[in-house]
């Protein structure tokens, strides 16, 4: 007998529903969570000199932080 080399491509299995609903909702309320966190804690001690750029900055590394933890969900 001729073996035969068969690539079988099962379907794409549909993801669960935790998948699909519960956990981007979970992943935007801490991501929204974290960002208002950090930046009403950048605003509390506003040193002098700093001016609006210890707010920026801190919302930025907030933002940056939960991309790259959050991006994949």
């Amino acid at each position: 007998k001729e073996a035969m080399d068969i690539d079988v491509q099962s379907k794409p299995s549909r993801p669960h529903w935790y998948e699909r609903y519960v956990q981007p909702c979970v992943a935007e309320l801490l991501g929204s969570g974290l960002f208002i966190f950090i930046g009403c804690l950048s605003v509390i001690e506003d040193a002098e000199g700093t001016g609006r750029l210890q707010p920026a900055l801190a919302h930025g590394l907030a933002l940056g932080l939960t991309i790259a933890i959050l991006g994949d969900i």
